[in-house]
């Protein structure tokens, strides 16, 4: 019986992958849990273990083959009593004979990944936002849908072919309001008149295609709104140099971004209510504060997870923050090193940008930016005085965090900052 290997879901988000590498070839013996492939996905290049046992027949995406869609077969095992794999034919099949029905029919294939079936009565049904507003225009139960995204989720072109008498047609002559989550398609630089040859196009990679997608659907979708304040950092910076010169024997060097980490995770920590995220369920209240920190890499950037940072030191941030960063650059992060998270941080300060707002990364409820840290004329008593002043701004969502939440957050993180003595407490 054949055995179809089919292109895996690596991520929550994953809706098509790169196949890097293959490890077998045709006619190699597989065993279970043997890995046969390497796939690179927008976030990191895995391996891919197979399920199951048997002969390798075909290997249907070729390596390096960008844009495989998860689910798409991408090849074809045998059991010990299978066909021969098609590699196995030493000379071309005459003419004659090409057309020719096969002496056995073929074997039945089966998937060695489980398909996705229809939803269980009862259960959450995963769909797209523009899905569900589709479906209840036109009276669709999606319960009877089988989706073709991400995990099962249904989509737009599931209810296409779930519509009768031109589905396609019913869909596109609906009311504003059902279409008004579908981004416009975007233009090329030909269609907006500009001369192929006065500029050089680079194709976009799965990361930054993901990017692109994930960030219009977070700005288009999410009501979101910016909280900005001053934090005077001259404490914090002396602080910090007193501890990296007791620590300098060690090889230890602590950053300003280690100590805003720690501050994020405890103020998250007094204000649960900005810990937070929005499903269609309600409002999910996270236990930890697993903060992702966005790190620049080549092609885009990637946001590593520093889990339960309310519990770690300084220290132990500022190490794991270290490996982290550095298996980011090389790719090597593993899927639950940089899937979740319910705050996100972003420092650009280091590149001299001294403020800025962040789109926020659903579907953690809220993201701080963090500018550079420069000295600043500030008043103290009447008078004017010169501070070490760095500006951050928190960027909301506020179907779950709204503006009292926010500036509560905003309230711990600056007694944090300013009196960093309670960041070691």
């Amino acid at each position: 019986m054949a055995i179809e290997i089919l292109m895996p879901a690596l991520s929550p988000t994953m809706e098509e992958g790169k196949l890097a590498k293959w490890l077998v070839k045709i006619g190699d013996k597989v065993k279970s849990g043997q890995i046969i492939a390497e796939i690179e996905t927008d976030k990191a290049t895995m391996e891919v273990e197979s399920i199951d046992e048997g002969i390798v027949l075909e290997l249907l995406a070729p390596e390096g083959a960008e844009g495989v869609r998860v689910n798409a077969v991408i090849a074809r095992l045998s059991g010990e009593d299978g066909p021969a794999p098609k590699a196995a034919a030493s000379a071309p099949m005459p003419a004659s004979k090409a057309a020719a029905p096969p002496a056995v029919p073929a074997p039945a294939a089966r998937v060695a990944k489980a398909a996705i079936v229809p939803h269980a009565e009862g259960a959450r049904i995963a769909a797209s936002p523009l899905a569900r507003r589709i479906a209840q225009t036109m009276g669709i139960d999606l319960s009877g849908i089988i989706g073709s995204g991400p995990n099962g989720r249904v989509v737009k072109k599931d209810l296409e072919k779930a519509v009768p008498n031109n589905g396609s047609r019913a869909l596109t002559t609906m009311p504003v309001q059902a279409l008004a989550e579908a981004p416009r398609p975007a233009k090329t630089l030909s269609e907006l008149g500009y001369d192929p040859a006065s500029y050089e196009l680079k194709p976009m990679d799965g990361m930054r295609r993901t990017i692109a997608r994930r960030l219009t659907d977070s700005f288009r979708d999410v009501p979101h709104f910016p909280l900005n304040i001053d934090l005077e950092i001259d404490a914090l910076l002396n602080f910090r140099k007193e501890i990296n010169t007791a620590l300098e024997a060690e090889g230890v060097k602590l950053s300003v971004n280690d100590f805003v980490i720690r501050a994020c995770a405890l103020a998250l920590r007094r204000v649960p209510a900005a810990n937070a995220s929005f499903t269609p369920e309600g409002i999910a209240l996270h236990r930890h504060a697993d903060i992702a920190v966005a790190v620049a890499i080549e092609g885009g950037l990637i946001t590593p997870i520093i889990r339960a940072a309310e519990t770690k030191s300084v220290r132990e941030i500022s190490s794991e923050m270290t490996d982290l960063a550095a298996r980011a650059r090389a790719r090597k992060l593993k899927p639950n090193e940089f899937q979740g998270g319910t705050f996100s941080l972003s420092n650009l300060g280091m590149m001299g940008i001294r403020s800025f707002a962040s789109i926020l990364n659903e579907p953690h409820g809220a993201i701080l930016s963090v500018g550079a840290g420069e000295q600043r004329p500030v008043a103290r008593n009447g008078a004017l005085a010169v501070a070490s002043v760095m500006s951050v701004t928190l960027t909301c969502d506020h179907r779950v965090v709204d503006g009292a939440i926010g500036a509560e957050f905003l309230k711990e993180l600056r007694n944090l900052i300013e009196k960093p003595l309670g960041l070691v407490a």
